[in-house]
């Protein structure tokens, strides 16, 4: 289906008022399911930063087990690209509904039972493997839910408002990562000792009632109409003649072309997000010795600029175009890039939390706004 046929049929749904019902229904589906997969990734990253090391890797050196604790959260990137091929095939096969269902429950399971694991004090190295599992399961259902949500928003979005529509997606990752950011600052009030035995659990254990939501409000989002008519389309083919189905004659490059340009795209954003997100907030913590409130503050007011960012980032590339847009954040990106170690070096708490959030929300989350239209 090309892309003037998708454009043709997102505009006639849209332009009718059921249409916009439903379009409504599945803006907020989507959002509300990226949110909690940035809410979960976002939350593990601070706890990797600050905690993990000492409740599963207590007796390495701070350094060592510092390095540990984001080799588990590594292992979440692995299992991404991984469950987004695996439910991507499933979502093209039988919709993108019943996938994106799947893949929130599977995220809200693993992250509530990663409050459960008993520390290493218990139950001794099982306790890493418990994690390292379940952390695998998070990143295996997360990876589609990105990709899944862009999809369905694409699918659905008309036209001319591509760019800003798209950029829901954008959003919910913002609001998951200052929903973490948050539940995690009120945390670290806590003294060091309720913190380390079950302070760090109870957000884990509450994601469980996002997803229950989550499943909910998907359980009643309609397949999208472009979904549907090519399904319509293939089924029509089959029932006339299997033969008549045009076999793909392009070459490797040509027909995967666009997915490896996402996938440079993505990582020119996300490395430095993460970055930001997970090792500046233990470089901040465990290296420099700052409170641990200190990084959390920064990714959480990163979190609330971005709200602002992220939409005028789908404006802008709706007004001037994706290229021109996306090359700009990129540029802030580079020009960020050379002092930033500089200035979290300096100690001063006010620089610091200056500094993760320029990279935050106006280079990293400006590209991410832009993303999902161009995909």
């Amino acid at each position: 289906m090309t892309n003037q046929q998708i454009d043709g049929i997102a505009d006639k749904n849209f332009n009718t008022p059921k249409g916009r019902k439903v379009f409504k229904k599945a803006v907020f589906s989507c959002w509300l399911g990226t949110a909690m997969e940035y809410a979960d990734f976002a939350l593990y990253g601070l706890a990797a930063a600050t905690i993990f090391s000492e409740v599963f890797f207590p007796e390495q050196t701070p350094v060592i087990a510092l390095l540990l604790s984001f080799v588990t959260y590594g292992i979440g990137f692995i299992a991404r690209p991984i469950g987004a091929l695996f439910f991507g095939y499933l979502g093209d096969k039988h919709g993108r509904k019943n996938v994106m269902m799947a893949t929130i429950a599977l995220m809200g399971i693993s992250t509530t039972l990663i409050g459960f694991i008993p520390s290493y004090a218990v139950i001794g190295v099982w306790a890493p493997i418990c994690l390292v599992i379940l952390r695998f399961m998070q990143g295996f259902g997360a990876g589609a839910e990105l990709s899944g949500g862009t999809v369905m928003l694409g699918e659905y979005a008309p036209s001319k408002r591509r760019g800003l529509v798209s950029s829901v997606i954008a959003l919910g990752s913002n609001s998951g990562t200052l929903l973490a950011s948050f539940v995690w600052l009120l945390m670290v009030q806590m003294d060091e000792a309720s913190f380390k035995e079950w302070g760090w659990r109870v957000p884990f254990m509450g994601s469980i009632l996002i997803a229950l939501f989550a499943v909910y409000i998907r359980f009643h989002v309609k397949e999208t109409p472009v979904f549907e008519k090519q399904k319509n389309e293939m089924m029509k083919l089959r029932l006339n003649n299997e033969k008549h189905i045009k076999k793909d004659e392009r070459s490797f490059w040509q027909r995967s072309r666009a997915f490896w340009t996402m996938v440079g795209l993505r990582i020119g954003e996300n490395g430095p997000s993460y970055l930001a997100q997970g090792f500046i907030v233990g470089y901040v913590t465990k290296i420099l010795l700052l409170d641990k409130s200190v990084a959390t503050t920064a990714v959480m007011i990163a979190s609330l600029v971005g709200f602002l960012v992220i939409p005028l980032a789908g404006y802008l590339s709706d007004k001037f175009g994706r290229r021109i847009t996306y090359r700009m954040f990129c540029l802030l990106l580079m020009i960020y890039a050379f002092p930033a170690f500089i200035l979290l070096d300096s100690k001063n708490e006010i620089i610091v939390i200056l500094t993760i959030i320029v990279g935050m929300s106006l280079a990293s989350l400006g590209i991410f706004g832009v993303q999902a239209a161009w995909g």
